[in-house]
């Protein structure tokens, strides 16, 4: 997988792309992410579960990367009491995923594992591909995806980058102060 893939994938969906109606509050669909080879692009498509089984195969294949289920929640009104870690740690993840810096991939990772940790991202989805694991988050309350590659760090890495990151959050914020 090249590093000029797009990884910058757009929220869920409220609606279903085939019937194009809208999903009810806790009904169960599906996510799939798609590779389009003519922009050379990974696109996600949101199905109820009645238009994801009647696709058919050859469909589903096509160019399908990764699927998942989930539960559709509505999307509640962001409080304004929000812990500062977790939306720094969250804008600080959003910010390396969009800026796709090579040298940031192990941020990232830690940074996913962090929010994972604290229920704000849920993991979906692994996909093992050549010389790397790619690791499939859905944002609790938004529906956004989020895809990072596991670095697979050694033991003796993860405290450095740890390190790394809480100076990066605490710089930032400092600065959101």
């Amino acid at each position: 997988m090249s590093a000029s893939n797009a990884w910058n994938i757009r929220p869920r969906s409220n609606r279903c792309c085939v019937t194009d109606r809208e999903f009810e509050n806790d009904e169960m669909f599906y996510t799939a992410i798609f590779f389009n080879k003519e922009i050379n692009s990974y696109e996600r498509s949101d199905f109820s579960a009645n238009a994801w089984e009647q696709a058919s195969q050859s469909e589903k294949n096509s160019n399908l990367f990764s699927f998942w289920r989930s539960k559709f929640e509505k999307e509640e009104p962001i409080t304004v009491k929000e812990v500062v870690e977790k939306e720094s740690a969250e804008v600080m993840l959003r910010r390396l995923i969009d800026e796709n810096d090579p040298s940031s991939e192990n941020a990232r990772y830690i940074l996913a594992v962090m929010l994972e940790r604290k229920k704000i991202l849920l993991p979906v989805d692994v996909k093992e591909e050549k010389k790397s694991k790619m690791l499939f988050y859905e944002h609790h309350k938004t529906g956004e995806a989020f895809i990072v590659r596991d670095p697979i760090l050694k033991l003796d890495e993860i405290d450095n980058i740890q390190e790394e990151v809480s100076e990066w959050l605490s710089t930032e914020q400092n600065e959101t102060k």
